[in-house]
């Protein structure tokens, strides 16, 4: 066990995460089961009372379209909770905005499907003492705020107890290689790479598939290899996950769906999270159950 991993307590308090805004939709309704899964959820908006001394350790604005919530919005919430880091979660619908640029200053923006490795990965540093790239400076910059992460994340494998061996299938090995870089910068062995669709004896931990196009054909034999291989956890890539597509990968077997282009942070805490057994289902009729 690496020594940074064995500071980490066996049993982390739970954080208190405030989750602010609507989540009737099925983006926003998987985000929130998500973060319900590794944090205590406080609700409220932005004019709600104080549900704990001292602020929350994070504050999550649901974003389900562009100009959802306005500066002013995010200056009042930040004056009721001034050592609180604000990070807007966004549904599809704000997503290519997203990729341009954060549209409040100070407010991180995490796409809907990358929140709970994300998130993962920001309670694990502070579970270790560590405030991590969001204990960065309000003004600190994009540019910046990526340069830390990456920093940060050379160390990785510090806050995992085990290396999981991981295997890749992308349709190309031009596809390939990238990823397997990727996982090999996390201190992760990287079992097998397969062109095209990985075989459905695939022998490794954990199982990163980039598809290509998510249809009919990819999702059956997404099926077929859960079936096959009941303990292998399948994380799929996805150019820009949507609710419908995401929930029907997640009902075939995937533990994750994560979008491309592939965040190191993303995948070290989706790699974090997968070390411990679901507390959600995926019923046919709905997003729980």
């Amino acid at each position: 066990m690496h020594e940074a991993a064995a500071s980490l307590p066996a049993e982390a308090p739970r954080r208190r995460i405030a989750w602010l805004g609507d989540a009737t939709a099925t983006e926003l309704a998987l985000a929130r089961a998500w973060a319900a899964e590794q944090a205590t959820l406080i609700d409220g908006g932005p004019d709600a009372a104080d549900a704990a001394a001292g602020g929350p350790a994070l504050a999550l604005l649901a974003s389900d379209r562009p100009g959802r919530w306005t500066l002013q919005e995010a200056v009042a919430i930040s004056r009721r909770w001034p050592l609180t880091p604000l990070v807007a979660v966004v549904g599809s619908l704000a997503d290519g905005r997203r990729r341009s640029g954060p549209v409040l200053p100070g407010v991180e923006e995490v796409g809907w499907s990358e929140l709970p490795g994300r998130l993962a990965w920001w309670l694990a540093e502070l579970a270790a003492g560590r405030a991590g790239t969001l204990g960065m400076p309000a003004t600190a910059r994009r540019e910046e705020r990526l340069l830390e992460s990456a920093v940060r994340l050379r160390d990785a494998t510090r806050c995992l107890a085990e290396p999981a061996t991981v295997s890749i299938a992308a349709p190309r090995p031009l596809d390939i290689e990238p990823l397997a870089d990727l996982v090999s910068a996390l201190g992760h062995p990287v079992l097998r790479r397969t062109s095209g669709r990985p075989p459905l004896d695939e022998p490794a931990e954990v199982l990163v598939w980039d598809p290509g196009p998510l249809g009919a054909a990819e999702l059956a034999w997404l099926r077929m290899l859960a079936a096959n291989r009941p303990e292998l956890r399948i994380v799929i890539l996805d150019s820009f996950p949507r609710g419908d597509t995401t929930l029907a990968a997640l009902r075939a077997g995937a533990v994750a769906v994560l979008a491309r282009p592939l965040g190191l942070e993303s995948l070290a805490g989706t790699l974090l999270r997968l070390k411990r057994p679901p507390l959600i289902g995926l019923g046919p009729a709905g997003t729980g159950g």
